[in-house]
Order: C-alpha cells, then structure tokens, then sequence
C-alpha cells in the first residue's frame, strides 16, 4: 500500500503529462497500482475499525519525529541511526518492542520525507492562496475571538471566508471544501504558509497531515509552501485577509448559528467583487469567470472531513482532546478506548462498530471545558435506578418528567427508565424525553402508548392528524343484508 505523500507524487505527475510507463520508471510503482490510484475517486479516511494491528511503534512517532526534526540542525555524519533510535526510545520511552520493528517505521518515515513535492508559484487563472485570520464576533451575547479561512485568487482579486474556532487540519479541509462547493469548482493550485493545520516544515522540506493529504488527492489540485520569513509570497491573500477583516466584520458581526453565518459570509464576497480591479480597470466579478475557466471540476463524491482517534476515556466515560477539553461518551467506556471521529465543529462519540452514539460541538481555545450529554448514560440508570436522584440526565430532564419518576417507587422508577432508554435507542433521545412528557400528561404512561407517541413524533408529527382510511361503504353493501324499512338502527 502506497503512501498518500507517494499517490499524490503519482497524481502530481499525470496532472503533468506523465504517461504511466513514465510514472512507473520514476517511481517504481507497480503500474496496476498507478492506475488504480489514478481512477480512485474518494479518498475520505474510514474509521480504524480493528481489521488489523497498528505498528507498535506508532504512539512514540511524535518523539521519533522530534529526532528526526533535530538531526536537520547538525552534521550528517552525527545523526540519529534506527539503532539509536531504538536505544533510545527504550531507554528513555519505556518501548516495548523489537529493533526490527523500528527500523521499518524509520524507513518508511524518511521515505515519506524524501518524496514531498513542490510546485512553482505561477499566479495565473485558476490558482488560489489561503491564509487564516483572526476577528472578533459575538456569538450570542459573548464577545469571542475566532479564525477565519480566507481562500484568495490573485488573478482576479476575488476572495472567500470562512469562520472557525481554530486552524486544524480539520477546519482548512471543511473550509475549503465549502469554498470550492459555492464556487462549483476546485483550483488547481493553492499556495500555504507553513499552516499547522496543512502540514509542518522540517528544514527544507513540508510534511503534509494525513488528513489534508487525503482531501488533497480527492480534490485533485496541486500545493505549494511559501518559503520560511517569506510572505511577499502570498500577498494577495494577506491583503484579503485584512480587507475582509475591516470591510465585512466592522462593526462586530453577531450571530447565532455560525454555519447559517457562513453561508451568508460566502454571498458577501460579491459586495468587493463588483468592484473594478485595482489594477486592471476590469470589474472583478468577470475576472472571476476567466478563473473559473481553469477550475478542475468537483469529484463525484464529496470527501468526508473527518479524522479518527482512540484516546482512553477516564472512570467516568469521558475523554479529553486537544489536551483540555473533555467530552462524555457513556460511563461503559470507564478506562477504555473509544472510537472518536473529530470534525472542524464536531465530536463525534462512535460505538466500536462505528455507529454514532452522541455528537459534541466542539469547543476550542487554552482554557479547560467539560462538555456532557447525560443521555447516554440512560442505559446504566435503567440498571440502576437508584442513581436517579443523583443523576446528570435527571437535571436536563423537563420538570414534569423529573417529578414523575421523583415520585415513583424503585421498580416503577427501573421500568420508566427502561422504557425511556428503548425509546431513545429506536427514536432518539428528544423523540423519547417527549413520547414520555406527552404520556404523562395524558396519564398514559405504557410501553404501548408512549411507543405510539414516539413514532408520531418522528414520523408525521404529534398535531398531524392520521390520513382517513378507504371507505369499507362497497364491502357493507356486498356481505351486509339489507335493511328492512321498519327496522331501526341499533346505537351501540
């Protein structure tokens, strides 16, 4: 299997003209394997579902890394080898394994390096810059300091922004593919500083992240890294950046919904787009069609930007990200692994069989947060219904739901809690919370019933009133005798 530095080498390369002959002489690659990598239309990562053992080397690869990023300073002939390496990562590390092991994690770490491309800076139709920025906005009623992504095309001057609450890999991949979804098109060159969330210089050379790899290969467009203390490079985007900053968020902009924000955000760039280029004399917005013109177009298949981890929940099911921010999955997972998929907005919680438990917004910033959704620890609650009182899950509850089961004895308590979790599992946790507040107040409260009341909600809606049913009129004509004149109509 080859790496995603070696497929976009490959795609890179027949992007040029390279035939596949051509390809497989430079590369060495089997030309099947070319080929295929060539035709392959999504590269969006799955999520690691234990088909197989990661390398044992793997946990120390930043430390390995941090070796390999110092040796760069210092003479060739007095760097780290595999051996010392090893030595090194079992003296001081506490490494378990085999030498052998890393050696081939070395190798294949310093092929990766060796083969990462460049691509000259031409500014021509087509081609983009993209930088973040930093502005206030006030979600709600909070003043806060997010990053904006701005995607900008020196050809035209025309240019888009995107809020975030960071620059991880994440949100330059979420932010781009929204940028290139309106624009209908992808560039086919997007210059970067040495952003964290795209890749990271050692010395001379940039090492792209897994994931930006990927939504690279998928998108098809070629990159280019601005060199150290250089960023006359990407000037244009500087200047965008900036004029975004003082044209549309001046005065702070509020909002609720910062997607809905976005999408607003994006139809806001043809305020300076019916401008006159202030070089050209031409109106930006026709510039901008003559880019388009050398757009490639949208894959098939949109990319899915999202990146998996396992980090071990603590005693209580929760598990920490980023170093501060702590997000719940279900007090099962105490002291386990847990499969997580980490979105630019979102944190979402996955079963081992990748089945999505529960969704977080995700939060950002230095200060430590706890973020909790108690429902996912109904199923532990209807096997221990004396916790109840206690309970998380019993604080989000609406106030007629928590005096009812306040007020019930043990095993009436137990059996609402159980239906209250099959209810959530089938429908979903507010389908469920209201089946039962609508139950109550209609003192009906059985598995039947509420049932019912939970698939109306999820269905048609609870005020829809049920479609009539076919007239039976033909079949009580058919098999019903008649009646006689002087017969009368029995009221049951």
């Amino acid at each position: 299997m080859l790496s995603m530095t070696q497929i976009n080498l490959i795609r890179d390369l027949a992007k040029s003209g390279y035939k596949i002959s051509e390809i497989h002489e430079m590369t060495k690659s089997d030309p099947k394997t070319i080929t295929k990598y060539l035709e392959k239309d999504d590269f969006s990562p799955e999520p690691p579902i234990k088909n197989g053992r990661s390398s044992i080397v793997a946990p120390f690869h930043d430390k390995i890394m941090e070796y390999l990023e110092e040796d760069k300073k210092h003479w060739s002939k007095q760097r780290h080898t595999a051996k010392r390496i090893f030595e090194r990562l079992r003296d001081e590390e506490g490494y378990p394994g085999s030498y052998d092991a890393v050696q081939k994690y070395v190798q294949k770490l310093r092929q990766e390096t060796k083969m990462t491309g460049t691509q000259e800076l031409v500014w021509e139709p087509g081609s983009a810059q993209v930088d973040f920025g930093e502005a206030d906005f006030n979600e709600d009623t909070d003043c806060v300091r997010r990053k904006y992504l701005t995607t900008s095309f020196p050809f035209s001057n025309d240019g888009f922004s995107q809020i975030f609450g960071g620059e991880t890999a994440e949100c330059v991949c979420q932010g781009l593919q929204d940028i290139f979804q309106y624009i209908d098109g992808v560039p086919h060159l997007l210059v970067f500083d040495n952003a964290t969330g795209v890749g990271r210089r050692i010395c001379e050379k940039v090492v792209e992240t897994e994931l930006f790899s990927r939504f690279r290969a998928h998108y098809g467009f070629q990159i280019r890294f601005c060199n150290p203390q250089a960023g006359w490079e990407k000037g244009s985007v500087e200047n965008k950046v900036g004029t975004i900053r003082r044209n549309l968020f001046v005065p702070i902009p509020t909002y609720h919904d910062v997607e809905e924000f976005n999408k607003e955000l994006l139809e806001k760039h043809k305020i300076k787009a019916a401008e006159k280029h202030y070089k050209k004399g031409t109106v930006i917005s026709e510039l901008f069609e003559e880019d388009k013109k050398h757009f490639l177009p949208l894959p098939r298949k949109p990319f899915n930007v999202i990146r998996y981890e396992t980090p071990k929940a603590d005693g209580f099911g929760n598990i920490c990200l980023d170093g501060k921010h702590y997000y719940s999955t279900k007090p099962e997972n105490h002291n386990k692994r847990v499969l997580v998929g980490i979105r630019a907005r979102y944190i979402d919680v996955l079963e081992d069989s990748g089945k999505l438990l529960v969704r977080h917004k995700r939060l950002y910033g230095k200060d430590r947060t706890d973020t909790r959704d108690y429902s996912t620890s109904l199923a532990m609650l209807s096997r221990n219904a004396g916790a109840w009182l206690n309970s998380g899950f019993r604080k989000e509850v609406p106030d007629l739901i928590r005096d009812y089961i306040d007020n019930q004895p043990k095993a009436e308590r137990k059996s609402t809690l159980r239906l209250l979790n099959e209810l959530s599992n089938q429908y979903g946790i507010q389908a469920a919370v209201d089946a039962l507040k609508l139950a109550i107040e209609k003192n009906s409260v059985n598995k039947s019933d509420t049932a019912i009341l939970a698939a109306r909600i999820t269905g048609y809606g609870i005020d829809t009133p049920p479609e009539p049913g076919p007239s039976l009129a033909i079949y009580d004509q058919t098999f019903l005798p008649p009646k006689d004149e002087g017969d009368k109509e029995v009221v049951a």
